[in-house]
């Protein structure tokens, strides 16, 4: 009983609102303007059934043809990501690595810069 309700509600909501928004006149001009717009398109189609087809045709391989692409894109990022996330690990390790050779051989890289006479004398 409650389903009933609701669907009354959408309905009746739907036609108060389409009322109320005809009462602009800018949004009556559009709909009238899109009404004929429309009415010839029907016209032309009705007596051209073949151009019809055709464009359907057309459209629907366009739109299959977006979805193919879009779903091969959708796969390689997919595959691109879990690389990254494969990869993560590894780099954060070879540079946790690599930071501990260097802290560790801090005081060897400085000796081979500056020689122990000339660090004698950056001392005093």
């Amino acid at each position: 009983m409650s389903e009933t309700k609701l669907v009354k509600g959408i309905v009746y909501g739907a036609l108060i609102g389409g009322a109320l928004t005809m009462l602009d006149r800018t949004t009556r001009n559009g709909v009238a303007k899109k009404s004929r717009y429309l009415g010839r398109q029907i016209q032309y189609y009705s007596k051209n059934r073949q151009e019809l087809i055709t464009t359907i045709e057309e459209q629907l391989t366009k739109w299959k043809s977006f979805y193919d692409q879009f779903a091969s894109d959708a796969t390689y990022i997919s595959q691109k990501v879990n690389e990254v996330k494969e990869i993560t690990p590894q780099v954060k390790t070879l540079l946790s690595d690599t930071k501990e050779v260097f802290t560790q051989s801090k005081e060897e890289y400085k000796s081979i810069v500056i020689p122990e006479s000339d660090e004698n004398i950056v001392k005093q």
